[in-house]
C-alpha cells in the first residue's frame, strides 16, 4: 500500500503498508471522540428532540395541524438502529476479522455508545494498518459525526462545490474532502488537490 485510502494521498516511509495515514486516522479518532461522554455530540440528541428546542428546531405556532411531539432527525440517530447500532456493527466485524469473541453491551444505549466508542479507539491503530474497510469506516463516522452536528443545532452540513477534473467532469467536494476520485478517468485527488482543482463552469438553466 503506497496511497492513503481515505485522503488518496501517497504515504510517508513509516506508514507504507497501511491502510490510512496518520492525518486520517487521528480524524477518525476526533470523530469517535466528539460523539461519546455526558457532554458529547450523541448525549446531546436527547437535548434536541422536541420541536423549538435551543437546537434549532423549527417553532410551531397557530398552525392548524399539532406539531409532532419529537423531530424525528434526533430521534433516528438516537434510537436504536442509529448511532449505536452502526458503531456496534463496525465493531463485531472488527472483532469478528480479529478473531475476538462477539463484544457485549451493558447498560442503557448512553452506556453502550461510550463502550463502542471506547473499543473501537483501542482498536482504530490496527483498522488503519489492516482492515480492508478502513477507508468506508471513516466516511461513515464522519457522517454521523456532521449529522449530529446538524441535529442539535451544532453545525450546518459543509457547502458542496463543483470542481473540474482534467478531463472535464465535474467534482462535488467540500472543505473538509479527504479526498476523491473522477469517476470517469480514475484520477485521485487528495485534501488539497482537490481543493486546487478550478471551479466547474455553472450551465445555463
Amino acid at each position: 500500500m503506497t496511497a492513503c485510502t481515505v485522503c488518496l494521498r501517497d504515504l510517508y516511509e513509516n506508514e507504507l503498508g497501511h491502510q490510512a495515514c496518520r492525518p486520517c486516522t487521528n480524524r477518525a479518532d476526533a470523530n469517535l471522540a466528539a460523539l461519546a461522554g455526558a457532554d458529547g455530540l450523541y448525549a446531546r440528541l436527547a437535548d434536541s428532540l422536541h420541536p423549538g428546542s435551543s437546537s434549532g428546531g423549527p417553532a410551531v405556532s397557530g398552525s392548524r395541524t399539532a406539531p409532532l411531539p419529537v423531530r424525528l432527525d434526533p430521534l433516528s440517530l438516537a434510537a436504536r438502529g442509529g448511532v449505536v447500532t452502526i458503531l456496534q456493527t463496525w465493531l463485531i466485524d472488527w472483532h469478528e476479522t480479529l478473531g475476538y469473541t462477539h463484544p457485549r453491551w451493558d447498560g442503557g444505549l448512553q452506556q453502550q455508545l461510550d463502550q463502542v466508542v471506547q473499543r473501537l479507539r483501542v482498536l482504530l491503530p490496527w483498522a488503519a494498518e489492516a482492515h480492508g474497510a478502513f477507508a468506508e469506516f471513516t466516511g461513515e463516522i464522519a457522517q454521523l459525526r456532521r449529522q449530529c452536528e446538524t441535529a442539535t443545532g451544532g453545525e450546518t452540513p459543509p457547502r458542496r462545490i463543483g470542481v473540474s477534473c482534467t478531463c472535464g467532469r465535474t467534482l462535488k467536494v467540500t472543505l473538509d474532502t479527504a479526498g476523491v476520485r473522477c469517476p470517469d478517468c480514475s484520477a485521485q485527488y487528495g485534501h488539497s488537490e482537490a481543493l486546487r482543482l478550478p471551479l466547474a463552469e455553472r450551465r445555463a438553466a
